[in-house]
């Protein structure tokens, strides 16, 4: 942390005391993900078809098909959108947002596609308008993809989430790591993954009550 040269003793002290928070912060952080890398790799997932669009036309692809690396693993991030979730959900646009923005520096370590439940002709517009052009969209509405990894319910409902898979030489496929942004015990699960969210925890005000939408008055951004 960089304090002011200026700053009172006791504006110092704070400060002094909030970075130690911070690292101490960041070793946790680091230790849950050296955990995480650690997991066993023995869920064995089934290979189930998914639909996308290329060239205007609706294809077949199966999950092991969005490997365009298969040295790398896959991240799919669970969009809510399809079935009972009728409109796209503003707080995943946010994410999808950033997402586009890095997509070719996450192609160089994984491969990675936005997985919905709803018509896939009918999100392709929209992600489109929202100028997502380097993201691969694939939906899973004719599968149970989406309710095998606990990301629908019954009744159709969406979840928002992450998941992990890799594929082995002889084409299976193993799960490796899934994430819901809601917790049991609330949101903010998914927060490392958007940066927004660590910008206004910087600021005094902090998060306050904002909640994205899908257009603002200056218009979709």
């Amino acid at each position: 942390m960089s304090i002011p040269a200026n700053a009172p003793a006791a504006a110092r002290a704070a400060r002094e005391a909030l970075h130690r928070a911070e690292v101490a912060l960041r070793d946790q952080r680091e230790a849950v993900a050296r955990m995480r890398r650690a997991l066993p790799r023995d869920i064995a997932f089934e290979d189930l078809p998914l639909e996308e669009m290329r060239d205007g036309r609706r294809v077949r692809v199966d999950l092991s098909g969005l490997f365009e690396d298969p040295d790398r693993p896959l991240v799919l991030m669970h969009f809510m959108y399809g079935k009972a979730q009728t409109e796209p959900c503003p707080m995943c646009t946010l994410w999808a947002d950033g997402y586009a923005g890095l997509a070719r520096h996450l192609a160089q370590r994984v491969n990675f596609a936005v997985l919905i439940a709803g018509d896939v002709d009918a999100f392709s517009i929209y992600a489109k308008g929202r100028g997502w052009d380097d993201l691969r969209v694939v939906s899973a509405a004719e599968t149970t993809l989406e309710r095998d990894l606990g990301f629908e319910d019954e009744e159709g409902n969406q979840r928002p989430g992450v998941s992990v898979f890799e594929r082995a030489a002889d084409g299976s496929l193993t799960h490796f790591y899934s994430l819901c942004a809601y917790g049991p015990d609330g949101g903010r699960m998914m927060d490392a993954l958007s940066p927004f969210w660590n910008f206004l925890d910087l600021t005094p005000e902090g998060r306050g009550d904002f909640l994205p939408r899908l257009t603002y008055d200056r218009g979709p951004l």
